[in-house]
């Protein structure tokens, strides 16, 4: 199915057409339709489908034909990150419309939060926000969201998982009743079916096929002792030039500097992305590894969902991430677009029982691959039967993470008992990383914008300025 079919106004289609763009992806072949028909709307779908233009398309079609001097779509968003990532595919798609848009987000110096309330108050027509800062706002009493016609809340389970029901609970009190509302979200999980029923009318509900890699991806997993996986991260990139960029994920974000440090080499440069970093920070960091200035990056999972970039030739899961479906999120990280890749996991005694979780939920065994010979031998393949506690969840949905014991790569309570490791156990539980906090850039001046980069989920940090 073309564009062209969709009936959309001719400057969003000037637009389309000028990003090179003619056939629409199955999310938003069959999202737009009911969008346009003002029908609520769930949509399961992972990022790289291209579920972004998905509701943004209908959005801004609506938004060419009836102008208005109010507010009339609010997108809410998990991170930062993923708020400047949407607010640049507006700055793309509507580059010759009059629509006016801004991203309200944290971690800045506060300079933002002026710039914020002049726009609210003068009433941008789309604000994309994560959750915390918009409370802010709204708590000042400045914030009129009486004309919003739009809802769309993207990325949903990941909201629901870092805590924010309450809040946008307490969002949608100040919207009117009648009005649109669209949920995304990668999983469904009962909480999104709850919430669901509380927030939409009559929706039409939309299920791709997912929790499956790409089929570019060459998936490969090995079995290691905590204590080979940096030796084997190194041997696995060294003297290969084609691997010109790589990303690292790490379960926690108080092992992302372990891991940087590493991995540090004078052959290439290696950085790392927290919750820790300031936002002028982390956008700095996410350019190098778009440019490849740095070949590696190492992040953790929740501020990944910003990294959009093109070519990522080596997806490494220094650790297996705790939720099934969060796997698929790090690999589908490489290969997009149709494009190939490949996703290397370790895998110590301790994950292998979510290991064989994920190879459950992906229909498919992961190929297990033999350490190099100077590494000694690794873990042998062993599952014991499940406990509540492998999920590392706690009621509420909120990630646990395995606080670090020591430095070396020994990790918590389930860390691995390699080699020569000791037999005391940390016990301390991290909060995790927050990626809320919230501020936001101005996004509302029209001249001199420059196009998206597409319709599949690919805008970039950086341009725009993600």
């Amino acid at each position: 199915m073309t564009f062209d079919e969709f009936n959309l106004t001719p400057e969003l289609q000037d637009a389309i057409w000028y990003m090179g763009y003619r056939d629409a992806t199955p999310i938003q072949e069959q999202a737009i339709p009911p969008i346009t028909e003002g029908r609520d709307l769930i949509a399961c779908a992972q990022t790289g489908t291209g579920k972004t233009a998905a509701f943004l398309l209908p959005i801004l079609d609506f938004q060419a034909r009836k102008p208005t001097s109010d507010t009339n779509t609010l997108i809410l968003v998990p991170t930062r990150e993923l708020a400047i990532q949407i607010d640049q595919q507006i700055q793309g798609l509507a580059y010759t419309l009059n629509i006016t848009s801004i991203a309200i987000y944290g971690g800045g110096d506060g300079s933002e939060w002026g710039q914020q309330k002049i726009a609210l108050t003068k009433g941008a027509d789309i604000i994309v926000a994560t959750p915390g800062k918009l409370i802010s706002h709204l708590s000042q009493g400045y914030v009129k969201f009486d004309k919003i016609e739009h809802l769309i809340l993207d990325e949903a389970d990941r909201m629901l998982d870092i805590g924010f029901h309450e809040d946008i609970m307490k969002i949608i009190s100040f919207l009117p009743k009648e009005r649109q509302t669209l949920m995304f979200s990668a999983t469904m999980p009962p909480k999104i079916r709850a919430l669901s029923r509380q927030i939409l009318t009559n929706p039409v509900e939309i299920a791709l096929e997912m929790s499956k890699p790409a089929e570019g991806v060459t998936q490969t997993a090995y079995l290691v002792h905590e204590i080979q996986k940096t030796a084997l991260v190194r041997m696995l990139i060294s003297d290969k030039p084609e691997l010109r960029s790589i990303l690292v994920f790490s379960s926690t974000k108080r092992k992302v500097n372990e891991i940087v440090r590493g991995l540090r080499s004078k052959s290439w440069k290696t950085e790392g992305i927290s919750s820790d970093l300031e936002q002028r920070e982390r956008e700095e960091i996410l350019l190098r590894f778009k440019s490849r200035e740095t070949r590696v990056l190492v992040a953790t999972d929740v501020l990944s969902r910003g990294i959009d970039i093109k070519d990522i030739n080596l997806v490494i899961n220094y650790d297996v991430p705790g939720d099934a479906e969060d796997y698929v999120h790090r690999v589908g990280r490489t290969a997009r677009a149709d494009t190939t890749g490949m996703a290397v996991t370790l895998v110590n005694e301790a994950d292998m029982q979510k290991m064989n979780r994920i190879e459950k939920l992906i229909g498919n065994e992961v190929p297990k691959a033999p350490l190099p010979g100077e590494l000694g031998r690794g873990p042998e393949w062993k599952l014991r039967p499940s406990t509540p506690g492998d999920h590392f969840r706690r009621k509420g949905g909120r990630p646990r993470e395995k606080e670090q014991a020591r430095p070396g790569g020994f990790s918590g309570r389930n860390r691995d008992k390699g080699p020569g490791d000791g037999r005391r156990e940390a016990r301390k539980v991290d909060s995790g990383p927050r990626p809320e906090g919230s501020s936001g850039k101005k996004r509302w001046n029209k001249k001199g914008r420059q196009p998206g980069s597409g319709l599949t989920d690919q805008q970039k940090p950086g341009q725009g300025e993600q």
